[in-house]
């Protein structure tokens, strides 16, 4: 690796001085233990930039010039990752696809704020079990447990400085990773904490535990495609319009919790406090999948929900999305047919959905390899519904996951190959089964639809 480096470099420098105009302004490349795709594709938000084809050492190389500083993620599918770009870098990544994220380490020029990164994403998932078990507590004190992890990442970013030189853009990069994560458990708190404490009414909070609010930017266009951005920013335009409704929208003397009524109240929010229009137009988008994946039927509060996203939203693309989501919900009403969807069974043969419901009152439910804990407490989950009803058929569906990590899963985990299939293409497994989360299954009887928006922890 570090031969590459070096070669690297000294590849660099010579086309350097044979002229300033050729020479590329950052240098990525790196080694995939393990691979389990022939590219690694560069994206800027949601645009591909560059693809690299691994070479039969298993590695990459991408030269990039005249890019603009910011976020990328690299795409080695099933998997992906951020990397932080700025002009003179010159970077080896090294990875093991069975470990991605844990295994992902950056080195040479400009390695500093991406180890950063992913070290703040796996604090992140390791402490989220930790957070859960605190959502009980009460407001003070969730609210310094919550405190006291974000300065222990902030002691770390201010050794990271002492040690080099970053740039203010840099810098706000590694702190949005910290905040935003620690922000997102405030605003989830009032939802959580009544789900554990099974209190009746959502707590009403003063200023200080939301003091983080005041500081707030919605319209920072460099973390558009930021996950911890993201995700904060739909749960805090959730948590205003529920705070919002249950101030104005009394109707003799009841919340009105109406589906539309209250989504309707999210949209009217991002319209009122976001500019930014990469940022609006994706805020509507998520409002409006998860107002239609949550409804899941095709009645006339739909119609007009989708009809108001359709006036706010500018993304073409977006838009077609949303009513193709429509029709999709539309063809898995209960009654109707199984989509023509194949898969691959263990013997590397194409099976359609239908082959394997026929006859029989079938579950299918979704894995990853990408979320390890997740396909643990699933598999869980399963022994424990197939001997509850022994008359269904559980039937495991992976994503995103290559061929030769499947088979290799469904050794290692000892599963029923005859139960086992594996989904080739992500989006067209997503879309024709409206896979909006991995806890969803659809139940089916005979090729015919039962649910197609059931849940394996609460639908038996």
């Amino acid at each position: 690796m570090t031969r590459l480096l070096l070669g690297l470099t000294i590849l660099s420098v010579i086309a350097c001085s044979d002229g300033a105009k050729e020479c590329p302004s950052v240098i990525l490349s790196g080694e995939i233990v393990n691979p389990t795709s022939e590219f690694v594709v560069l994206y800027k938000d949601d645009i591909v930039i560059d693809s690299a084809k691994l070479n039969d050492e298993d590695q990459f190389s991408f030269n990039l010039q005249g890019i603009e500083e910011g976020l990328y993620h690299f795409d080695h599918s099933p998997e992906l990752q951020y990397v932080y770009l700025q002009e003179g870098d010159s970077m080896l990544i090294r990875l093991n696809t069975i470990e991605f994220d844990e295994s992902l380490v950056f080195s040479g020029q400009g390695s500093e704020i991406n180890n950063f990164l992913v070290e703040m994403f796996l604090a992140h998932e390791d402490e989220e079990m930790m957070v859960y078990s605190f959502y009980k507590l009460p407001p003070e004190e969730f609210s310094h447990k919550i405190d006291s992890l974000r300065a222990q990442k902030i002691l770390h970013l201010e050794d990271l400085i002492k040690e080099n030189d970053l740039s203010e853009q840099v810098y706000s990069m590694a702190k949005a990773s910290i905040d935003y994560s620690s922000y997102l458990y405030k605003e989830k708190y009032p939802f959580y904490h009544k789900k554990k404490t099974g209190e009746e009414l959502i707590l009403t909070l003063n200023d200080s535990f939301y003091g983080y609010r005041k500081s707030l930017n919605l319209n920072d266009h460099t973390l558009t495609y930021f996950r911890p951005y993201f995700d904060f920013m739909k749960h805090h335009f959730g948590n205003l319009a529920y705070v919002s409704c249950m101030k104005d929208c009394i109707t003799d003397g009841d919340f009105v919790e109406s589906h539309l009524h209250f989504n309707k109240h999210i949209l009217y929010l991002v319209d009122s406090l976001v500019q930014e229009p990469q940022i609006r137009n994706n805020l509507f988008r998520n409002v409006a999948m998860d107002y239609l994946l949550k409804e899941h039927n095709t009645n006339d509060e739909c119609k007009i929900f989708i009809e108001k996203f359709k006036k706010l939203s500018t993304n073409e693309e977006h838009k077609e999305e949303i009513a193709y989501l429509y029709q999709g919900i539309q063809s898995l009403q209960p009654n109707e047919s199984l989509p023509n969807l194949e898969v691959w069974n263990a013997n590397n043969e194409k099976v359609h959905l239908k082959e394997i419901s026929k006859n029989k009152k079938t579950v299918f439910y979704f894995w990853t390899t990408t979320q390890k804990r997740h396909f643990k407490q699933v598999m869980k989950r399963v022994a424990k519904l197939e001997e509850k009803h022994p008359d269904h058929n559980f039937v495991g569906i992976s994503l995103r996951t290559s061929p030769q990590q499947w088979q290799q899963t469904l050794e290692e985990f000892s599963l029923d190959k005859s139960k086992q299939f594996r989904g080739d293409d992500f989006e067209q497994v997503q879309t024709a089964m409206i896979v909006d989360g991995l806890n969803k299954c659809v139940i089916a009887k005979d090729t015919l639809i039962v649910d197609a928006f059931a849940n394996l922890y609460y639908s038996f």
